[in-house]
């Protein structure tokens, strides 16, 4: 009887850690491709549009097409520079990559 309460409360402690290792994978994949694609966008001969299909590609390569469905690259002042932002709100992951739309937001910079 202990063995099994015992053993049924540590898979549960090492499923739940499993999970937020995916989480922590998923959301720094996406700061790492809003980022890249930011960088992108604000080379001299690219524009905002090829920085949202850089991202787009760059998430789609590491997870899948889920993720990259809202992405939205602005022109923002940052401490006084102008800098290219790049939006992606993803699903947040709650069961393996299946979770709510939209929960997940970062954002990646570069200066223009």
């Amino acid at each position: 009887m202990d063995f099994v309460l015992v053993g049924s409360l540590l898979t549960l402690f090492f499923m739940a850690i499993v999970q937020l290792t995916l989480v922590l994978h998923v959301r720094n994949t996406l700061i790492d491709a809003a980022a890249s694609g930011a960088r992108y966008g604000a080379l001299a001969d690219r524009t905002p549009a090829d920085a949202q299909a850089r991202t787009a590609e760059l998430i789609h390569s590491a997870l899948n097409s889920d993720f990259s469905g809202d992405i939205v690259c602005n022109d923002v002042m940052v401490d006084g520079a102008r800098t290219l932002e790049v939006t992606v709100k993803a699903p947040l992951p709650v069961v393996g990559l299946v979770g709510p739309r939209g929960l997940l937001e970062v954002k990646g910079h570069a200066a223009l």
